[in-house]
């Protein structure tokens, strides 16, 4: 059986959901009431019979490493392959590479090593639920030597715009790789592609001083590789931006999207963290709002997102917002398209209202 290893490059990924990422890379950062954005690529992954994934850190990864530690939440706490965080360590004096290709370069023993016939390299900005064996089944099938993963987008949403898209014949062939903001074809920062070929495109690379392997080992090279698209037909969501994360986790109050990244055949995974039943009280009202463990709910919410451990005063009115873990929003306090991150405390009487195209965001720790 082929097998495949995996690659969460985080290197090209901007932080730029502002007080979101202050703190935290974006991979880190929470998502869906229980889980960090990068648990749905680790998920994808392990669901996929991905034993070995490594995780190319450059910055602010403290986060990161304290929530996935050695991947035991997707079992990837094994003797053979398992979960390597590899920040960087650049020790060799004669390494002439750069941007991610100093990744690759400084880390090629993680390739050398792998148990693996094909290496999927993604990134954590694209939440879904895909199965790359399926990827894998159609890469063989054409005989190509690169898959790249796209989304058809139903609607062109301001973060697509950062995005690169994908020119497609009509055998599925990869003839152009641009940043036309009308195309429909969002390539998804995902690929799959035989280890001794990209062994041998980022020696190339390094040698023609090139920064980026996928812009210049696979997209420079279109005319000599076969590189063919894989169209992912299931729900997707691209965050980049505070907005782009405010919408689609407010996506996940419709049945439909939520279903669509939460399957019982193919679960979301993250870390464990024990918490107590979540408790109403009398005077509590909610409607239509995602509620994780451990919250102590007195007043109205609606539409919302609540993180463990999230405490709601008598009198408090929480409407289209998105608290995260351990907040405490004081009685009679008002919040209306808001997002607290974590450990925030919004005292009595308060009011905080954001607009639904540019959410109030409160940074880590902050007491209003």
């Amino acid at each position: 059986m082929d097998r495949i290893a995996g690659i969460i490059n985080l290197d090209h990924e901007q932080d730029l959901l502002d007080e979101l990422t202050y703190f935290r890379c974006g991979a880190a950062v929470p998502f869906g009431g229980r889980y960090r954005m990068i648990d749905f690529t680790v998920s994808n992954m392990t669901n996929s019979r991905i034993e070995s994934v490594a995780v190319f850190a450059r910055r602010k990864y403290r986060s990161l490493m304290d929530h996935l530690e050695q991947g035991k939440a997707w079992d990837l706490d094994r003797k053979r392959g398992g979960l390597f965080i590899l920040p960087p360590d650049w020790n060799d004096p004669t390494d002439i590479s750069k941007g991610d290709l100093q990744h690759f370069h400084n880390n090629i023993d993680f390739l050398h090593r792998a148990w693996a016939d094909y290496i999927l390299v993604t990134g954590s900005q694209n939440i879904c639920n895909i199965n790359f064996q399926d990827v894998l089944k159609e890469h063989k099938k054409v005989n190509a030597d690169v898959t790249v993963i796209y989304n058809r987008a139903d609607e062109l949403y301001p973060e697509y715009q950062r995005a690169h898209k994908l020119e497609i014949d009509q055998n599925s062939r990869v003839t152009g790789i641009h940043n036309d903001h009308s195309s429909i074809n969002v390539y998804m920062d995902m690929y799959l592609i035989k280890k001794e070929l990209m062994i041998d495109l980022i020696q190339q690379c390094i040698a023609h001083g090139s920064s980026h392997f996928f812009l210049d080992g696979i997209k420079s090279r279109l005319s000599e590789l076969h590189v063919h698209a894989y169209e992912y037909k299931g729900t997707h969501a691209l965050i980049n931006s505070v907005e782009s994360y405010y919408r689609n986790s407010s996506k996940l109050l419709e049945a439909d999207e939520h279903d669509g990244l939460f399957s019982d055949d193919a679960p979301v995974f993250t870390k464990v963290k024990n918490e107590a039943p979540s408790k109403y009280l009398p005077s509590s009202d909610v409607m239509n709002t995602l509620v994780a463990n451990g919250c102590v709910i007195e007043g109205h919410v609606e539409d919302s997102i609540l993180f463990r451990g999230v405490k709601i005063g008598e009198g408090a009115v929480v409407k289209n917002s998105i608290i995260m873990q351990r907040c405490e929003i004081e009685p009679n306090a008002v919040l209306e398209n808001v997002i607290l991150d974590k450990d925030c405390k919004i005292s009595e009487g308060r009011t905080l209202i954001g607009a639904p195209e540019k959410p109030f965001v409160v940074p880590k720790r902050k007491s209003m």
